[in-house]
């Protein structure tokens, strides 16, 4: 029977969960986790207080590292029909406050005595956000996980809610929202994501189907539990099909293999820049066989083809490209598995999502025609948090129909055509795309070209303000070999027009990422104008 509810997809079953590896415990012994047992940590922890004060109309904020402490923070907050609102433990003070002054939390919660209570409980004073701490506890074979108040300072009263009596909740429904993120933020102020039960199973299943996941699935989760890729992507549609997942507290690239293999994974989900990282440490790291992996799945940003070959022709197993965004539940579109159809530099079609090319004003348009992706699906949010502005501009009415209410497009912000065979090609977030002088060009095209280049590692072109043109165009190149910056303009132009050959080329130690190693496009042109070559 399908789950009605996120937390429906822990059965009552002994097979193991999760498995939290030695080297993140306390006992320096593999935690391992059943579902049944999984199912009494989250019962036992939803039942205590301020868990039990909890209701659907609520929000709980939690900044906690991969961890069993995540996990059931996360589902005894869903238990209670309340959103679950997980956050970087990494954050500043300033983005603490922003996203708690978003999110409302009727209370927060850090992993005790974690590095980041200080900066949190500061907040949660300021604000007036009551601050609870999680810890688990290991006796023997079973585990627990407990929760307490933890005052930001010890004169601090314990909130008036705790006083009162547990409200009434009803039952749990599909609409209730279970998951609330933020977008990104690299072109506007992060928007608040409200994804509903039903949102984050459409979009399990979708996963599931696409990846033939079966309860033999062993998966290790490399990427932040706190990011949509990680939690969706690789987390939960791992339980949903009733497989295992090893939860590393943090990816390491010089541990990455023995792990997988000490726990005979079959598959791992990542970003291209963790790909690339496996890649570039291939001679000391990785032992020559890849156990039972089966596929390598990226996402989250565009995967160069030539990075793609690389992959395969080293571990030996398909790598399947993916497209995703936090508004769809994570997935949106993905290329098959063998002996599906794949083509590198594409994402695939459309996997339980339907996804149109759309102009400005809203009509389809035919293959090979450029214009905006839209999605339309169960795993698409139905509007923004708070924000009537932002939900109006990002859907189109349905072109065959666009009296009816019912069905609406959800615009990615996204450029992209399909092909023949309907598969999907993208061609940068319109926000991204360079003007160069009325020259409308896609900084992924000049990506791929450069990282394609044998002596180079990582890529990425970006705009520049420019008085003659409007925007010119530079890149960013970190190197693993030999080559200056006219010899890397000379391999572009011989492979793309003059005017897309960047005018100046960064060599650096690295480029900036975002917390889940995907580049920001569009901070980089501010940066370089500001540091030069520095990085």
């Amino acid at each position: 029977m399908a789950p009605d509810s996120l937390n429906d997809i822990l059965q009552d079953s002994p097979s193991p969960a999760i498995i939290i590896p030695k080297a993140y415990t306390p006992t320096h012994h593999d935690l391992i986790i059943p579902y049944n047992h999984l199912r009494g940590i989250i019962a036992y922890l939803a039942a205590q207080s301020p868990f039990t004060h909890l209701t659907c109309r609520d929000r709980v904020a939690f900044l906690i590292p991969n961890s069993l402490e995540f996990v059931a923070t996360f589902l005894a907050t869903t238990l209670t029909r309340a959103a679950s609102a997980p956050l970087n433990p990494a954050y500043t003070e300033s983005e603490i406050k922003f996203y708690f002054d978003d999110i409302q939390p009727k209370f927060a919660i850090v992993l005790r005595a974690y590095e980041n209570a200080e900066r949190v409980a500061k907040v949660a004073k300021h604000l007036g956000v009551p601050l609870f701490e999680v810890w688990s506890e290991i006796k023997g074979n079973d585990a627990f996980v407990n929760v307490g108040w933890l005052p930001p300072v010890n004169e601090s009263p314990k909130p008036e809610f705790l006083r009162q009596g547990a409200p009434a909740r009803g039952l749990l429904v599909g609409s209730d929202t279970a998951l609330f993120l933020h977008t990104s933020g690299t072109t506007a102020r992060p928007k608040g994501v409200p994804l509903s039960h039903t949102n984050i199973l459409t979009s399990l299943r979708n996963i599931s189907n696409t990846y033939e996941l079966k309860s033999s699935d062993i998966s290790l989760i490399v990427m932040p539990l706190f990011h949509v890729h990680g939690l969706l992507g690789a987390l939960f549609s791992t339980l949903y099909t009733r497989g295992t997942a090893i939860i590393a507290h943090k990816f390491s690239v010089t541990s990455f293999w023995s792990e997988f293999l000490d726990y005979n994974c079959s598959w791992y989900s990542a970003v291209p820049t963790i790909h690339q990282m496996l890649l570039s440490r291939v001679k000391d790291t990785f032992p020559s066989t890849t156990g039972r992996l089966r596929f390598i799945r990226s996402c989250s940003s565009s995967l160069a083809p030539s990075t793609l070959r690389q992959l395969e022709e080293v571990f030996k197993v398909p790598v399947v490209e993916a497209y995703a965004m936090t508004e769809a539940a994570h997935q949106m579109s993905s290329n098959y598995l063998p002996p599906g159809l794949r083509k590198p530099g594409s994402v695939g079609r459309g996997r339980g999502v339907e996804i149109v090319i759309m102009d400005e004003r809203g009509k389809i348009l035919p293959v090979a025609e450029v214009g905006e992706v839209c999605i339309c699906g169960d795993n698409v949010i139905k509007a923004y948090h708070n924000n009537p502005v932002a939900t109006a501009s990002s859907f189109h009415p349905d072109p065959k129909s666009p009296s009816e209410a019912t069905k609406k497009y959800f615009r990615t912000g996204d450029l992209g055509s399909f092909d023949s065979d309907g598969f999907l090609f993208l061609t940068g977030r319109s926000k991204e795309q360079i003007n160069r002088g009325g020259e409308k060009i896609s900084p992924l095209e000049i990506d791929n070209i450069l990282i394609s280049h044998p002596a180079v590692a990582e890529g990425v072109c970006f705009g520049v303000i420019s008085q003659l043109y409007g925007q010119e165009i530079e890149a960013a190149v970190v190197l693993k070999g030999i080559v200056n910056e006219d010899a890397l303009k000379g391999y572009i132009g011989e492979r793309l027009a003059k005017f897309k050959v960047p005018r100046k080329i960064h060599i650096v130690k690295e480029i900036p990422k975002g917390p889940t190693g995907k580049v920001q496009r569009l901070s980089l042109g501010p940066l370089f104008e500001r540091i030069g070559s520095k990085l």
